[in-house]
């Protein structure tokens, strides 16, 4: 099996190309001011994915939610200025720092489809960070649910098949093993991690997949899969 064999490069965006934790971390030591500077990583990780568990709603509305959760659980600003600060916050997340150039690049070589668990207004934000790379998207709002249900999956391959694209000419790119590699590959996707976390322990702001899935391909960056696109 070789990259070039792909016609089609499905894309997890949150976490793979837009790095949602640094906008996480960098905005609640923002607004939390200096009480929220006596805070590990992990430590705001954790009321973070507790709040989104609560609060699944879309991501352009819901984190103000997932703000007052966390703040209150760290003892930080928890009125609705701050909530409304960090909801702004998640729709400037930023791009990581390799991301561009490599999406400049696979679009010479494949049609980019996004899979992305935002809802559409702030996947319009993220793909305007991103320059506009796709060619397709799906959101949470045309499949009606979020990864890690397998109905997700099931959504895209009927999309990218309507437009002559069959499953195994699809790569499923992805950071999260919770959200994406390992259903993607019970579902039949043939699948692409990007490690980001590869350097770091534990998996961040992601929740903990139950098992490791050994995926078909495996990188620590997108610039890493661009180039063993392009054999350098």
């Amino acid at each position: 099996m070789e990259l070039t064999d792909f016609k089609v490069l499905t894309f997890d965006v949150v976490g793979t190309l837009i790095d949602f934790e640094s906008g996480v971390l960098n905005a609640v030591r923002r607004i939390g001011g200096e009480v929220a500077q006596r805070y590990t990583d992990d430590e705001i990780f954790a009321p973070y994915k507790e709040g989104r568990d609560l609060f699944p709603g879309r991501s352009s509305s819901a984190m103000a939610d997932v703000y007052k959760h966390l703040a209150k659980k760290l003892d930080l600003p928890a009125d609705q200025e701050s909530a409304d600060a960090f909801q702004l916050a998640v729709l400037r997340w930023p791009a990581f720092e390799d991301s561009i150039e490599a999406m400049q690049r696979l679009r010479k070589h494949f049609r980019l489809v996004a899979m992305t668990n935002a809802d559409r207004t702030a996947f319009t934000a993220y793909n305007h960070t991103l320059g506009y790379p796709f060619h397709d998207s799906v959101t949470c709002d045309e499949t009606g649910c979020p990864k890690p249900d397998p109905k997700y999956f099931a959504y895209n391959k009927g999309r990218q098949f309507a437009f002559g694209y069959p499953q195994n000419e699809i790569l499923h790119v992805a950071q999260s093993q919770y959200h994406d590699i390992g259903v993607a590959k019970a579902e039949g996707y043939t699948t692409c991690w990007i490690e980001r976390r590869h350097d770091q322990a534990g998996f961040g702001g992601t929740p903990d997949p139950k098992e490791v899935t050994k995926p078909d391909f495996h990188f620590t960056s997108m610039k890493a899969l661009a180039d063993a696109v392009e054999g350098l």
